[in-house]
């Protein structure tokens, strides 16, 4: 089951989505594949440090995150990967690694890849290693106002 504030979200929203469960899958190119889903519609959501506040980076599972775009895009001073101990507290109810797109959920900024606009669906991780979400990108887009850059290579 999707975490609970996830799905408590989506339904007082009264958001569509669908629910897929799949076996135990930890990156989101093998989730993609095990998911039967393409890794350009599949969101993945890296965790990041932006002059040393963390934030979520959410980009295709078949990208990676091109932190000197990220950084110039922002106007930061620094950009990094966050390290797990640095993050595992902001999502206590999710799996580490599977956390949702759902930054202002968590109290952190969100950070969406401009490519995942162009998809009229979405999938992404639920809390878990063994469920996703799918539902229309427009609703997730009005919902969670992202910001929306260029940061993916």
């Amino acid at each position: 089951m999707p975490v609970k504030r996830l799905k408590d979200l989506l339904e007082t929203e009264h958001i569509k989505y669908v629910q897929i469960s799949h076996s135990p899958a930890y990156t989101a190119q093998e989730i993609a594949a095990t998911a039967h889903i393409h890794g350009k519609e599949m969101a993945k959501t890296v965790m990041v440090r932006i002059d040393g506040k963390i934030a979520m980076a959410v980009l295709a599972a078949s990208a990676q995150v091109d932190f000197n775009r990220l950084l110039q895009a922002l106007g930061a001073r620094q950009v990094e990967l966050a390290s797990e101990e640095e993050f595992k507290g902001i999502c206590p109810d999710c799996e580490v690694g599977a956390m949702p797109p759902f930054g202002p959920l968590y109290g952190v900024d969100l950070y969406l890849e401009h490519a995942l606009t162009q998809d009229e669906e979405i999938y992404f991780n639920a809390g878990s290693h063994r469920e996703l979400l799918k539902m229309a990108v427009k609703d997730y887009m009005a919902l969670m106002k992202p910001r929306i850059l260029s940061f993916a290579r």
